[in-house]
């Protein structure tokens, strides 16, 4: 029997009152107790923490910087310290706590961790730090810097990213660690998954939060009106040219964030190894060498080993931007986000919209169950603002959504199938094959080589089976058969 197990119920009901949040785990880090306060802070239900170990409860943290089992390794109270967690709904809370062993007669019996949410204070004196420095930083900094400040802020935080399935709450505990160096990270995600949110919550989770964050779209421009933007240029260097800073230039101290990176020419993806290498970099036509301090966070829609196999991509620079990978992983492998997202989608455009919606019908939810999402999030919320833009009652409905997810529900009641008496053996399998060509696309977004390799047969068996079963408008037509990075892959 547990030895802290005969504690008084009367206890209990004190400890329920208190105003902070009490855990207490027994000596192989098992938590025995979890009071009210600590289950309102962290959006949990004591009866989800009970009987369940600290590390299970919080996955990000470990043996190492888990304070309860560090009190039990040492038997060494810690007192009055600061910590922030992503709790197991995926929440991110910093907190103040005081964690003490626990002793009878003599002997190790569990620990006691007492904690005070001070997430929202926390913020609010980060946000009166960034005032000053904005005051001070304005008055005698470089105009053209002061002005690129105040257009490219980065205003989403770790909480915004909504979710708690596993692969989210590790990027975040992940994202977080990674906050803190200056390495190079690069950001693998498809469209719409939510990459630019990640970079930007890396940004506000540094050191360099108070620095400029600034972002450009490598595919956006051609190689040499890019190189001006990227490195700067100096008069004379070509006609109209000007002594102007180039976006590093302008980042010093913060995060220059480069977007679509494989699509950079092969000719600028030299010179930016060059300033990854060394921190330095010539402005165009400038002979006169330039130190920055700049952190470089790049994103990918597309496999990056892909990208250098089809030479969009040097394989050295590749090495070097992926100091840090971080992977997003797309809306179709974390489906159980779907209800949070929806709810988040909702209330978002209530407030815009003026509306009163209060959910979606279960046919709707399980639409967007059944649906593999190749926009992902972005697309998600896109589905939800032109419902909400229809919908004339409190509920969104199959007849408010893009037709193209109405069309996905055709789709799936035309997979359902019976047979028929005197039917032929080979045109029972011909439909077999149809449906099972369908479905697997339907599972990997419509990426051909993927689905090729679950289904065990070359890439060009796929391409003449959808000659075959008349299947190529249908995915040129349709959503959910199109590609990864979000156009229709060419088949």
């Amino acid at each position: 029997m547990n030895q802290l197990a005969g504690y008084d119920c009367c206890l209990d009901l004190v400890l329920n009152q208190v105003d902070q949040g009490v855990h207490i785990v027994d000596c192989a880090g098992m938590t025995i107790f979890y009071n009210e306060t600590a289950a309102e802070v962290e959006g949990l239900q004591p009866a989800d923490v009970i009987g369940k170990h600290v590390l299970q409860v919080y996955p990000s943290l470990t043996l190492e910087t888990s304070s309860l089992m560090e009190v039990l390794a040492s038997g060494k109270p810690i007192m009055n310290q600061q910590q922030t967690i992503v709790s197991r709904n995926g929440r991110i809370i910093t907190i103040h706590y005081s964690t003490i062993p626990l002793y009878r007669e003599g002997k190790l019996v569990g620990a006691c961790d007492m904690s005070r949410d001070i997430t929202k204070i926390k913020e609010l004196s980060e946000q009166v730090m960034d005032l000053q420095v904005e005051l001070l930083g304005t008055k005698g900094a470089n105009k053209e810097k002061a002005k690129m400040r105040e257009v490219k802020f980065a205003k989403y935080t770790f909480n915004d990213i909504i979710g708690s399935h596993d692969s989210i709450v590790k990027l975040k505990v992940i994202g977080q660690r990674v906050a803190a160096t200056s390495s190079p990270i690069l950001v693998i995600g498809e469209t719409g998954a939510g990459k630019e949110l990640v970079v930007q919550s890396i940004h506000n989770a540094s050191t360099r939060k108070n620095g400029p964050f600034i972002a450009q779209n490598c595919a956006a421009f051609p190689a040499t009106l890019l190189e001006s933007i990227l490195f700067g240029t100096v008069k004379g260097s070509f006609t109209g040219a000007e002594n102007r800073p180039g976006l590093f230039e302008l980042a010093d101290g913060g995060t220059l964030f480069l977007d679509e990176i494989n699509s950079m020419p092969m000719e600028l993806q030299s010179k930016l190894l060059r300033v990854l290498q060394d921190g330095s970099l010539r402005r165009v036509g400038d002979t006169h060498v330039r130190e920055v301090n700049t952190r470089i966070i790049t994103c990918t829609n597309v496999d990056p080993e892909e990208a250098v196999r089809n030479k969009e991509l040097r394989i050295d620079l590749y090495y070097r931007l992926n100091v840090v990978s971080l992977r997003v992983a797309p809306l179709r492998e974390r489906k159980s986000d779907i209800p949070g997202l929806v709810v988040h989608f909702i209330n978002l455009y209530n407030a815009k919209l003026g509306c009163h919606v209060e959910g979606i019908r279960e046919e709707v939810s399980e639409i967007f169950y059944r649906y593999t999402w190749p926009g992902n999030v972005r697309e998600l919320q896109h589905a939800i603002e032109h419902a909400m833009n229809v919908v004339s009652g409190p509920f969104i409905s199959v007849d408010h959504l893009p037709e193209h997810l109405r069309q996905y529900a055709v789709v799936e009641d035309e997979q359902s199938y019976h047979f028929e008496e005197g039917q032929s053996l080979p045109s029972i399998l011909k439909h077999v094959e149809r449906t099972t060509l369908i479905q697997a696309l339907a599972q990997f977004g419509g990426n051909i080589s993927r689905t090729a390799a679950y289904l065990g047969i070359p890439r060009q068996t796929i391409q003449y089976k959808l000659k075959t079963h008349g299947l190529i408008d249908r995915i040129r037509n349709n959503n959910f058969v199109m590609g990864g990075s979000g156009q229709v892959e060419k088949t």
